[in-house]
């Protein structure tokens, strides 16, 4: 064609302005609790919509991708960043001295204006992606695995720039300005892009009719995208019904139960639309257990990376978590240049890089729960990084080249599933395991200043209880006097000492939950090691990992088996 690598810089941007929007997102959720009362539980849902709404616009993006053309998906995008600025600028807390009627007020429609336009945000981010994979993937076929690292090497380097927005104006710009930040790669994108004649897939160029694409995704894969989706519906539904039903105070999970009757229906009869799409294919076996990994991949890198500069502000400083979140992200962008010399020269398949990610990651985690300093904590994430820096592209390298007859329909699910995953069960969750160690710590040290904490919301994740977190305002103000105390002073420890009891068991039950839920966290690529060994364990069964055509020969790459 001659204008790939004009393609490929103008999608490395286009994921780079999603990178600078996240890493933004993640730095001022302390804005948004103070300006709010947002809880964690409340402030991981609003980033959830920074995740589902990806998952459309990357399954609806990459059902259309082929049929109607990549260009007009990147003008859909383009315009959907733009109204997202507007939606998610519109949220303004109560002044100090409202009432509480109108702090409450000012609370629920904040919440609705940041969760709409997060999620429109991310719908864009998905269009994006949904054209960025398959481009690439069709771009580059015979190299797939690298290429595809160097396009999401763009995720990283937005994460350093969104960072370093944080990290250095986050002190005296306004939180819509360090978010607006965005709209500027947002614009570079559009230009990239304005004018370029675009590809088509090889199960395009090969005319396979919609259905022929969706037969190895099948009813197993729909399964996995369609439960996320009724997870979803569900809480939509929910906040519909809690807008114009009152709270029965005999059933006070009624309206809860509604929603996911409603949320499960949608899933279920999206199932049968998979179904009947695909004349009940099965699907694929593999594809459907790399789906489900996936969606572990999604929980644990980007429900983690939502939370990692928050948690290790608290366990050290904002600034230093701001610090550390870049620090981490400039391993990952470094590293995603190297998956070529990885798979080539060390002899290793993609399924064989994911093992090792996987354990490195588990180690990772686990170490950065015990950081006590800024030294440790940078040795520990580095291993957190390295472990973390191959499993999404890599993973869509490997769907892309198994799968050659699903276009851009396997892996733009796959990458739905992975942020539907992060959007309703990694941030979700780690924001509720914050919320469930640090109430449980101060309950057991200190259960007056708990009940003088709590917010008045309780929460529940999943099949798990409910839970009643620490009120973003009432901590915001702890903090404030947290920062007041640091000012010279180089640890948390040492600022601490100068609070008075209450506040410093309050700053410590946080810190427990921070530790306790990055260990927590650390099970989920534990798991994915399994999985992996599993996967490998298969390939080296037929002879080894190859890349796959249309036609069923393989690509002329020799079999990795290790």
């Amino acid at each position: 064609m001659g204008n790939e690598k004009r393609l490929l810089s103008a999608g490395f941007m286009a994921i780079l302005a999603a990178g600078v929007g996240f890493a933004v997102r993640g730095a001022i959720f302390g804005n948004w609790a103070g300006e709010f009362g947002f809880t964690n539980t409340e402030l991981g849902a609003i980033g959830g919509a920074g995740f589902t709404g990806f998952c459309f616009g990357i399954v609806i993006g990459g059902m259309l991708a082929d049929k109607f053309g990549y260009g007009k998906l990147v003008m859909l995008a383009f315009a959907l960043h733009v109204i997202s600025a507007i939606v998610t600028f519109a949220a303004t807390g109560a002044t100090h001295d409202a009432t509480e009627v109108a702090k409450a007020a000012a609370k629920a429609s904040g919440y609705n204006f940041l969760f709409w336009g997060m999620f429109l945000f991310a719908y864009a981010n998905g269009t994006l992606e949904a054209v960025a994979n398959p481009l690439v993937a069709t771009l580059f076929p015979k190299n797939r695995t690298h290429y595809l690292n160097i396009l999401h090497a763009s995720w990283p380097a937005g994460l350093v720039l969104g960072g370093m927005v944080g990290w250095i104006f986050g002190g005296s710009w306004s939180w819509k300005v360090q978010l607006g930040t965005y709209l500027i790669p947002t614009l570079l994108y559009g230009v990239m892009f304005f004018g370029q004649k675009m590809p088509k897939s090889e199960a395009s160029e090969k005319g396979l009719s919609l259905s022929e694409m969706f037969k190895d995704v099948g009813i197993l894969g729909g399964l996995v995208a369609c439960f996320l989706l009724a997870l979803f519906f569900s809480g939509v539904f929910a906040n519909i019904l809690g807008g114009f039903m009152k709270p029965d105070p005999t059933d006070p999970d009624k309206i809860s139960r509604l929603g996911n009757i409603l949320g499960y229906g949608v899933g279920g009869a999206l199932l049968i639309g998979v179904g009947v799409m695909t004349k009940f294919s099965k699907g694929s076996v593999l594809l459907f257990v790399l789906f489900c990994t996936h969606a572990l991949v999604g929980a644990v890198e980007l429900g983690t990376d939502g939370w990692i500069q928050n948690i290790t502000g608290n366990i050290l400083t904002p600034k230093q978590g701001n610090m550390l979140l870049v620090w981490t992200s400039l391993i990952m962008f470094s590293l995603r240049f190297c998956a070529h010399f990885i798979e080539n020269k060390l002899g290793l398949s993609p399924v064989g890089i994911l093992v090792v990610s996987a354990i490195l990651a588990c180690i990772g985690l686990n170490l950065s729960s015990n950081v006590n300093s800024f030294g440790m904590a940078l040795a520990a994430l580095a291993v957190y990084a390295l472990g973390k820096t191959f499993f999404w592209p890599t993973m869509l390298a490997v769907a892309s080249d198994r799968f050659p007859k699903t276009g851009a329909i396997a892996i733009s699910f796959m990458g739905g599933i992975g942020m539907m995953s992060a959007g309703l069960i990694g941030g979700p969750g780690l924001g509720y395991a914050k919320d469930r160690f640090s109430a449980e710590e101060l309950g057991r040290v200190n259960q007056a200043a708990y009940e003088q904490i709590k917010s008045k919301d309780a929460k529940d994740f999943l099949v798990f209880g409910k839970v009643n977190g620490f009120d973003g305002t009432k901590m915001d103000e702890v903090k404030g006097r947290l920062a007041k105390a640091r000012e010279g002073d180089v640890t948390t420890e040492v600022a601490m000492s100068k609070l008075n009891a209450t506040d410093r068991q309050i700053i410590e039950a946080g810190i427990v939950g921070d530790r306790k839920t990055l260990r927590a966290d650390s099970a989920i690529p534990a798991i994915m090691a399994l999985i992996y060994l599993g996967i490998l364990a298969y390939f080296k069964s037929i002879g080894g990992y190859k890349a796959l055509s249309i036609a069923g020969d393989a690509a002329p790459e020799p079999a990795k088996t290790g």
